[in-house]
């Protein structure tokens, strides 16, 4: 009932709520436990998983081809050597099966879509000046070759400040320099061209088999014998042979 507080005026009671009986709201829960909330989405469907009657097998470990198959039947001849049976191609008609470790083939599987998305080739940059000392060249080209070995592709920039922009055979010279040095690593995508107060040219790398590199760093060379040591060392061999 309502409570007379003074000068005829009326309130409300106040709960008084036990504390220890009322329901606390539903924490969140961590970001990883939504996440194995979701369902799992499987992109190989493996033995029962598979919903078509018949299927095509074919067995991994020697390529054969078994035929089209009631879907049981396949079952069973996977069980029979202790393999799975994995839907490789669901929108052919039959759907196309293999007899294969799932495990393996799972592992198989993301390790050559590791290796597609380390494959993709990225373009990489080299900046030149005109007056460009021969140190800072080869320090440059060494970069680009090892860009070019690794699989990139190389854009060559030569820019042009102040009165520099007066001594563009110079710019143009040096890209044809850069080009004939990297031939035997590289063939030219785009070709030099003027765009602004800058020169760009495109390098394309050649096949693994057929680059070979030109510019190496001191670390890169093996090092070599000390011919005067081994002059010594054959003469103290001859004076005791006397």
């Amino acid at each position: 009932m309502p409570e007379l507080c003074g000068r005829g005026v009326f309130r409300e009671p106040t709960s008084h709520a036990n504390p220890e009986t009322t329901i606390p709201a539903r924490a969140a829960l961590p970001a990883r436990a939504e996440k194995n909330r979701l369902p799992i989405l499987i992109q190989n469907r493996v033995n029962g998983r598979i919903r078509a009657r018949e299927v095509r097998v074919i067995l991994a470990s020697t390529g054969e081809q078994l035929g089209v198959m009631k879907l049981s039947d396949a079952i069973r001849r996977a069980q029979e050597l202790g393999l799975d049976l994995v839907e490789i191609a669901a929108n052919a008609n039959p759907p196309v099966c293999r007899i294969v470790d799932f495990g393996k083939f799972k592992y198989e599987a993301s390790k050559q879509e590791k290796e597609k998305k380390n494959s993709g080739s990225k373009l990489k940059e080299i900046k030149f000046r005109v007056n460009c000392a021969i140190h800072d060249y080869e320090t440059k080209m060494r970069h680009a070759e090892e860009f070019l070995d690794k699989g990139n592709k190389v854009r060559v920039q030569l820019q042009f400040r102040g009165r520099e922009m007066a001594h563009q055979d110079l710019g143009m010279a040096l890209m044809v320099r850069v080009k004939t040095d990297l031939v035997e690593m590289a063939h030219v995508e785009t070709e030099p061209k003027l765009m602004g107060r800058s020169v760009t040219m495109t390098l394309a790398p050649l096949p693994k088999g057929k680059r070979k590199r030109r510019f190496f760093s001191v670390h890169d060379l093996e090092p070599l014998e000390d011919e005067d040591e081994d002059d010594d060392t054959a003469d103290e061999d001859e004076e005791k042979e006397a």
